[in-house]
């Protein structure tokens, strides 16, 4: 079993730090429920690395949210549900299709500066969109401008103290109730540092496989964190690989926005010859995970390791405006995005599943949240819909931020609060490598496509690295390698269960989806195990 704790500790021989509001994570979800809730509480944010290093930076495409007179929340609710398969929580996508134009327009009172056409923000659509609803910003570069605006508010802020190159290590529990965090400071001391709320904002899990669009932090902390202090978790067998990462000799998975495909770009395999015709109606354009296997198909049948993006056919002048980051990044590799066909492959994008939570972000251990990626508030189901998870964070941010109000003052002390495990040191652990072979093992045996004996065989071998959690864990490397095994053996004894293919999961042995049997969630917890929970889906 995981243990409740990574490593050995005593509250009482430890430093402690009092704030109101711990915030771990920096990107959208964190950034901006900091600033919500330093309107009244004193705020400390923790950071693994620095301030920027988030997956909304990376965040090309844009926010959803309902601008256009053409447009409607009804509109954007019934794109939402279709793309989440039957697994949507209606209540959360009302929430958030009717809150989202709010938010986004206090992002822009926050500084954020959206495209603007013609004296009005500028709207994109993405696929399964019906309507042009993404906001953008320096064309394919929206999630850095909001974290620009939003980290720009937080500098010199009385109220919000911020903690780089901080690790936290566990959640401290009282009961089932979160008093605060164990952290590691950079020079390798250990702090209790003790609030009225904790909020999990610490994004999502991309690093379980090799190829991912993700940055190195997205190692998948807030999961495994929550999911030791006994918090439930839902849904994490559903994986969106994004279709068109960049496929190139010496470059990263560089994301290649599914906006390009909204803009008219086209796919085409090796052959050069468009091939999405055959597998979805509303082709290019068509559901993510569509999409994907889709390429992956194409791959097999061509016996090759891309297939290509082509957008070769619209102006030039027009490809450089609406998306300059991606074309100078191409451009780095020798790649012309106006006169070359871009190779492609589908990548780990984003984790739909995570910390379950209520409507105002709650989790099921009092006083922890979650916000962001980390966290399944019923929104994206079976599939996020792009741009979506954007809005959701500030949506849903500005909501922990209205229950904390309401919190009681924190009476517990932690004192008593401790672990002592006889742990052998974990030094000889060839952790970089064991992180590699887990990171291929994910993408063979529970990738886009998967299989009962593949994912037993995935399990078997995730397995047989947990002696580590019987080690003496000391550096961030070994933490977060065990936040990712934990990660990966949740995700795939659900994988393992859900027998049905739906959204962000395809299993070759049972490729029909079945409603009449899985229209349900799989939830987890550490002592409880795996629990079904029928929601208010729709």
């Amino acid at each position: 079993m995981i243990p409740r704790y990574l490593v050995d500790f005593d509250i009482s021989e430890l430093p402690a730090v009092e704030t109101d509001v711990i915030v771990i994570g920096s990107g959208i979800a964190g950034l901006y429920t900091a600033i919500k809730a330093s309107e009244r509480h004193r705020v400390i944010i923790i950071t693994k690395k620095a301030l920027l290093e988030s997956n909304t930076r990376y965040a090309q495409g844009g926010i959803a949210a309902v601008i256009s007179e053409e447009d409607s929340p009804e509109y954007h609710r019934q794109d939402t549900l279709m793309a989440g398969a039957g697994l949507c929580s209606s209540s959360s996508v009302d929430i958030l299709v009717n809150e989202g134009p709010v938010c986004v327009q206090e992002l822009i009172t926050l500084g954020t500066a959206f495209d603007v056409e013609n004296g009005e923000l500028a709207l994109t659509r993405e696929g399964a969109h019906s309507h042009r609803r993404i906001l953008h910003a320096n064309g394919d570069a929206t999630g850095y401008e909001i974290v620009r605006a939003l980290s720009d508010q937080l500098a010199g802020h009385s109220n919000i103290e911020i903690w780089n190159e901080h690790f936290v290590i566990d959640l401290i529990t009282e009961g089932n109730e979160c008093i605060g965090a164990l952290v590691q400071r950079p020079d390798g001391q250990r702090v209790f540092l003790r609030g009225l709320a904790t909020i999990l904002c610490s994004g999502g899990a991309g690093q379980l496989y090799r190829y991912t669009t993700n940055p190195d932090v997205a190692t998948g902390d807030g999961v495994a964190i929550a999911y030791r202090a006994g918090a439930v978790l839902r849904d994490l067998e559903f994986i969106q690989f994004h279709p068109t990462s960049l496929c190139y000799p010496g470059a990263p998975r560089f994301l290649i926005s599914e906006a390009v495909r909204g803009e008219g770009a086209v796919l085409r395999n090796v052959k050069g010859e468009r091939f999405m015709e055959k597998y979805h109606e509303l082709l290019e354009l068509a559901p993510r995970d569509i999409v994907a296997r889709a390429i992956v198909s194409e791959m097999e049948e061509t016996k090759s390791s891309f297939v290509f993006l082509d957008i070769t056919h619209e102006a030039p002048e027009t490809i450089k405006h609406r998306f300059p980051t991606i074309y100078d990044t191409c451009l780095g590799y020798g790649l012309d995005m106006t006169a070359d066909w871009i190779p492609v492959a589908p990548a780990a994008h984003y984790m739909m599943g995570g910390v379950r939570t209520g409507l105002h972000g709650e989790t099921s251990v009092h006083r922890l949240f979650a916000c962001g990626e980390v966290s399944s508030t019923g929104v994206h189901g079976a599939n996020r819909l792009a741009s979506n998870s954007l809005s959701e964070a500030i949506v849903f941010g500005r909501r922990i931020v209205e229950r904390i109000s309401e919190l009681s003052p924190l009476e517990r002390t932690g004192e008593g609060i401790h672990c002592q495990e006889a742990r052998e040191d974990a030094v000889a652990w060839p952790i970089a490598e064991r992180r590699l072979e887990l990171q291929k093992l994910m993408v063979r045996k529970a990738g886009v496509r998967r299989s009962e004996e593949g994912l037993n065989q995935g399990l078997n071998e995730l397995r047989r690295q947990l002696p580590i959690f019987n080690a003496a864990l000391h550096t961030r490397e070994q933490w977060e390698y065990a936040n990712m095994l934990t990660c990966a053996l949740l995700l795939t004894e659900s994988a393992l269960a859900r027998k049905e293919s739906r959204g962000g999961h395809y299993r070759e042995d049972y490729p029909q989806r079945d409603d009449a049997v899985w229209r349900k969630h799989i939830l987890q917890q550490r002592e409880k195990g795996m629990l079904e929970e029928i929601g208010d889906d729709v």
